[in-house]
């Protein structure tokens, strides 16, 4: 290989490296300054319209989609487990698998992955068309911040809707595993909620409505900085929703690892003979 070669290969890296680091810092301040706007716009009553009709949007509206994917998820749940318990005898502890799987992880992680696709997709197509036909320009030639004005209320209500579809979604998660498990299967049904009442507590349940903030929070953040930020047309506004799901749905793995790294953590310090057994 040449030295002009190896010196393109290595001014193409440097610039990539240059263009990412560029793009993180502007991901960053944007987000800075969305959170603090965000804060300061939930003390300011001429906003709650706006945030009443993001929450509509956002909220109401997931509950259709929030509901088939909680009732699949006990469902199937149901479904996959049964033949392994039922083989050692203890189908009847069925409910404490399923419940406690629904409630701590794949309730608030399918959940959160749903919105992205929904919320995320839709914050990302609205705002990258404000974008490209430069309305987004006109807000701030007005005087107006934009973040204030288009970024807050989304924020807002993705962060406090999010955590009611994750309970709901949990809700609709047990009902799923219950008809399966009970209704099919045959299992005794007090045996079933005895089982799963002594084996989940109420910090199993906290856990995925904690996460519910943070993954709401990402979904709105990485969604309305794609937006603000797509290329022109029509190829850049779909560029950029494709990227605003990808984008949030590794946030919404990384932030569950991290999460479940602190609440193990902070579970161990709190009740250490309990998170030996």
């Amino acid at each position: 290989m040449s030295d002009n070669r190896k010196r393109s290969m290595l001014e193409q890296f440097g610039g990539s490296v240059i263009t990412g680091i560029n793009h993180c810092g502007e991901f960053s301040r944007f987000h800075a300054n969305a959170i603090i706007t965000s804060l300061q716009a939930f003390f300011i009553p001429k906003t709650y319209p706006l945030i009443w009709t993001q929450m509509l949007a956002i909220g109401v509206r997931s509950v259709p989609v929030v509901c088939i994917t909680g009732c699949f998820v006990g469902m199937v749940l149901a479904v996959q487990a049964y033949d392994q318990l039922a083989g050692l005898g203890l189908e009847e502890h069925l409910g404490v698998l399923i419940n406690i799987s629904v409630v701590k992880e794949l309730g608030p992680v399918l959940t959160a992955v749903m919105l992205a696709g929904r919320v995320g997709g839709a914050l990302t197509a609205e705002l990258g068309t404000m974008n490209v036909t430069e309305q987004i320009s006109a807000v701030r030639s007005m005087g107006t911040d934009p973040i204030r004005y288009l970024v807050s209320p989304r924020i807002l209500a993705c962060l406090l809707l999010t955590p009611f579809l994750i309970i709901y979604a949990d809700f609709m998660g047990i009902i799923g595993g219950y008809v399966i498990s009970v209704l099919h299967f045959g299992i005794n049904n007090k045996a079933y909620w005895d089982f799963s009442a002594s084996g989940i507590e109420m910090w199993d349940i906290s856990i995925g409505i904690i996460k519910g903030f943070f993954f709401g929070a990402a979904i709105a953040g990485v969604s309305c900085y794609k937006g603000f930020n797509c290329k022109e047309g029509a190829a850049g506004v779909g560029q950029a929703c494709t990227e605003a799901f990808v984008g949030s749905f590794i946030f919404i793995l990384v932030i569950d690892f991290a999460l479940a790294v602190v609440f193990k953590g902070i579970y161990a310090s709190l009740w250490p003979i309990r998170s030996l057994l």
